[in-house]
């Protein structure tokens, strides 16, 4: 499948407050139309996409929500898939977007670097998009590109690579609801460590951009950890879930590493919590020659999240069939079409 420059077709699965967001910045990208959307909420079922789509003029789009993929037209090139984190919960809906050989790009962060927890999966829809002529590819801005694909690429001018460090530290603050939630901010310390143990804060994603930098850059990690802690309010705060006292949780602190010969040859920080002082991203690479790159002030999540998704859908269909990452794609990036 080669890219067309003029129109390419998407449909646009789930439209929650993520999904929306992609789907208003697809509207009005040159290039791409957007021609169908699908969620299981019956709420959305049989809406008008201008009517669910906030800042899109009335019929600027006549596109109804449908309640399943079986209803989409025929006529598609591309899918954006914005459902959930897990692979498995999220491997019928690529299954039956991959059976019509469309090119998949999907923020399940799982599926940025499949292979870590799902690898036979992975062998699975990698098959299926061979045999079927589909393309599919997960990311988003972490995972996706700055803990991951940013480092990798980075490496393209250095003659050797030891080890690498990302920091991503963020205020929250400026974040949607969903992620202030997923941070826990506002729980009292009892409640974040309930929820710690039960898997429901970890920022999904960050190990799999951790074995993402070590197997791309040849680093032979033998072992990896992943270590989750509370970044505590100094004072009392305000955020949309409400206030948090002081002593409570204001956000979250992870930490991945991968070792090799018990040396840290990656280790990966995530940092996001409610007022974050000196938000930043940055990425050291220490080799030949050693690199030390950063923004400071931090890349807006939300912004860069709608933005990677939709630069990648070219890039994708002028990759071969199967299942990709962001380091096996043509460079993905922001051009006029």
């Amino acid at each position: 499948m080669r890219y067309n420059a003029h129109m390419t077709r998407v449909v646009h699965v789930g439209l929650g407050p993520l999904g929306c967001r992609i789907a208003g910045d697809l509207v009005g990208r040159e290039g791409l139309e957007l021609v169908a959307a699908v969620d299981v909420d019956p709420k959305l079922a049989g809406r008008s996409l201008s009517d669910v789509l906030p800042g899109v003029p009335r019929g600027a789009r006549d596109v109804t929500v449908g309640a399943s993929i079986e209803e989409l037209p025929d006529e598609l090139d591309a899918a954006v898939v914005t459902t959930v984190s897990d692979l498995a919960a999220c491997a019928p809906t690529l299954r039956a977007l991959l059976e019509r050989g469309l090119a998949v790009v999907s923020t399940c962060e799982e599926l940025c670097w499949p292979w870590l927890r799902h690898a036979e999966l992975a062998r699975e829809l990698d098959a299926l998009a061979r045999e079927r002529g589909g393309r599919l590819l997960g990311t988003g801005v972490n995972p996706g590109f700055l803990m991951d694909a940013l480092p990798v690429f980075a490496s393209s001018v250095c003659r050797r690579v030891d080890s690498v460090e990302v920091w991503r530290v963020q205020d929250a603050a400026s974040r949607r609801l969903p992620f202030q939630r997923k941070i826990g901010a506002t729980l009292d310390l009892a409640r974040f460590e309930e929820r710690r143990k039960s898997g429901t804060l970890r920022h999904v994603g960050l190990a799999e951009s951790l074995a993402f930098v070590a197997t791309s850059l040849g680093l032979g990690f033998d072992d990896w950890e992943e270590t989750l802690e509370p970044v505590i309010a100094e004072r009392d705060l305000a955020c949309d879930l409400g206030p948090i006292p002081r002593g409570a949780a204001a956000g979250v602190r992870q930490v991945a590493e991968a070792r090799a010969g018990g040396r840290v040859v990656c280790r990966l920080t995530f940092q996001a919590a409610i007022d974050q002082a000196d938000p930043h991203d940055r990425v050291k690479i220490d080799g030949e020659p050693p690199l030390d790159l950063r923004f400071s002030g931090g890349v807006h999540g939300d912004v860069a999240t709608c933005a990677i998704v939709l630069n990648a859908i070219p890039a994708l269909l002028e990759a071969p069939a199967g299942l990709h990452t962001m380091a096996s794609i043509p460079m993905a990036h922001f051009g006029r079409r």
